[in-house]
């Protein structure tokens, strides 16, 4: 195990941590990114229909 050879080098109590911090971060980054890059999004919020059930219904 390859990956575990870094314990050898920097203690756990510190990279867990971190680790934990970045995947935090990167979670909020892309949540971000798609609630201010999409239009659908507040009208969602709204009460809209998602785009995927206006796509489905059916045409008379």
């Amino acid at each position: 195990m390859k990956e575990g050879r870094i314990f050898l080098y920097v203690s756990p109590n510190v990279i867990i941590p971190i680790m934990f911090l970045v995947l935090v971060l990167t979670s909020l980054g892309v949540h971000y990114s798609v609630l201010t890059n999409t239009t659908w999004m507040s009208d969602f919020f709204q009460g809209a229909a998602a785009p995927a059930e206006a796509a489905a219904a059916p045409v008379e």
